[in-house]
């Protein structure tokens, strides 16, 4: 598969939007001293941890979608999109809003835009549905997280 210029300039934009946009999100909704005082389970990684996993992430994710976008399937770029305004949408309503099930209703729907995206992907644009495997699991272990936090307090 050869690429143009041109390919190159749309995969700057699916990361400077993606990995732009993630970190935007991360630096204005920060965990801060109310997410701290929060009852947590036993399974809650460190806060060093977060940054570095969803940087990777968020590499993966405009990786694929840029994959999509290129060589489809067609419904495959309206599910990156959608499951892309979930994950943005996250961050705001946990940390910046305070509103932990609303944040758990959010990452349920997101766990089910991504694995609708990796059945919908997987046979036309198999690279981008696996690239969105470890974002599957990474979000069902953070939906685990905010359905305990939700739990515990």
């Amino acid at each position: 598969m050869k690429l143009s210029p041109r390919d190159f300039v749309l995969l700057a934009i699916f990361l400077l939007v993606t990995v732009g946009g993630g970190l935007w999100i991360g630096v204005s909704n920060p965990p801060g001293e109310w997410y701290q005082a929060l009852a947590k389970p036993g399974f809650t990684p460190p806060n060093w941890l977060f940054p570095i996993a969803w940087t990777v992430l968020y590499v993966f994710i405009a990786v694929a979608g840029w994959l999509v976008y290129r060589k489809g399937p067609a419904a495959g770029v309206m599910l990156w999109l959608v499951q892309l305004g979930l994950n943005f949408a996250w961050s705001p309503t946990f940390f910046g809003a305070h509103r932990i099930e609303a944040g758990f209703a959010i990452i349920l729907a997101l766990l089910a835009a991504i694995l609708v995206f990796v059945a919908v992907a997987f046979r036309r644009n198999r690279a981008a549905s696996i690239l969105f495997l470890p974002y599957a699991v990474w979000v069902a272990y953070a939906a685990a997280l905010n359905g305990s936090i939700a739990l515990l307090n």
